[in-house]
């Protein structure tokens, strides 16, 4: 059935014009769920972030918006600001909003946008292939999204490459799709084999320190958060590793891709993190992360004592044998 409706939307989809994105004028219409008084804000998304455009009160309970946007686009709704917000696909012309703040706004309800509405189906399947999902949809802005947000940190390059070759050339001068062009350099550039690009970060204290300062050992470079519920259960792995393995020649230079000072040292401290910690503060426009392509958190690169990359994304009993392979007999100590 769910099948049938991504299909059904496929089609209406399809008998429309490709959805190159030009400015144009949208109404939103809107409730909050439980509230008569107060604020909505309007928010762009960029770079796995949403900023706030705009805000309108809520009059006798209802709240509305006339913009002129780049449509069709993501944008975000929300009553808190600092808080994830519906993400919702605006078209031009009239769009109304049901807010339901409870969940993360999941039963909040969009109507008068086609693209919402395929989102919408999007989000609610178990499985979905993306390379079926974006032949079904080859115009559609949502399924170069959904590549770009849901699947680009799973692929490899060439994997990348081929599913942006099935997307309508009409959509090549989105952002999704240039970020997924630069994105696939990137990873080829930071691929097995290959030198690991340096950098420099700031440590907790202020210090500035680069990565290739810690070559001579077998270097995790880690990305994680405090924020970071997948990081956080990874943290007591790293620990064991770390303790297990680094005077044999091992040894971790993490980035934090944390905004706020305060919780990355909380973060650093709660789990016993005592190696090499680097931030800029900066949250998914991380400059190292960007670097290294780096699209979800946890993530990692193992690097040789040369400074060449040698694995990637080796977690738990994964990282354990292959430090346990490398080290069996421990590197000799420099003078």
């Amino acid at each position: 059935m769910k099948t049938l409706i991504i299909a059904a939307l496929s089609l209406l989809l399809s008998s429309a014009a490709v959805y190159a994105q030009e400015k144009g004028n949208v109404e939103i219409t809107g409730t909050v769920k439980g509230q008569s008084s107060g604020k909505v804000y309007l928010q762009k998304f960029d770079n796995k972030m949403f900023f706030t455009l705009d805000s309108a009160e809520l009059k006798d309970g209802i709240f509305k918006f006339k913009k002129t946007l780049k449509l069709p686009e993501l944008y975000g709704l929300t009553i808190d600001k600092e808080e994830s917000p519906l993400y919702v696909f605006l078209e031009k012309g009239k769009v109304d909003v049901s807010l339901d703040p409870e969940g993360y706004y999941r039963n909040s309800v969009v109507t008068g946008s086609v693209s919402n509405d395929l989102f919408t189906s999007y989000k609610k399947q178990k499985e979905v292939k993306i390379d079926a999902f974006i032949k079904a949809n080859p115009g559609s802005l949502v399924a170069a999204y959904v590549l770009y947000r849901d699947f680009s940190y799973r692929l490899s390059p060439e994997e990348i490459k081929q599913n942006l070759q099935l997307l309508d050339p009409k959509l090549s001068n989105t952002p999704y799709v240039a970020v997924l062009k630069d994105l696939v350099n990137v990873l080829t550039s930071v691929g097995i084999g290959n030198k690991a690009p340096d950098f420099e970060g700031l440590t907790p204290e202020g210090k500035s320190v680069k990565l290739s300062a810690h070559f001579g050992k077998y270097l995790l470079l880690d990305f994680w958060a405090s924020w970071c519920g997948p990081c956080r259960r990874e943290n007591p792995n790293l620990v064991k590793a770390y303790e297990k393995y680094h005077d044999k020649g091992f040894d971790i230079f993490a980035v934090s891709l944390d905004k706020n000072k305060e919780a990355w040292l909380k973060g650093i401290k709660d789990d016993n993190l005592s190696w090499t910690h680097v931030s800029d503060l900066a949250f998914w426009n991380s400059a190292a992360a960007k670097l290294y392509g780096v699209r979800a958190i946890p993530a990692n690169v193992l690097i040789d004592p040369n400074g060449v990359i040698i694995g990637r994304n080796l977690r738990g009993e994964d990282l354990d044998k292959k430090l346990e392979e490398l080290l069996s007999t421990p590197l000799a100590k420099t003078p």
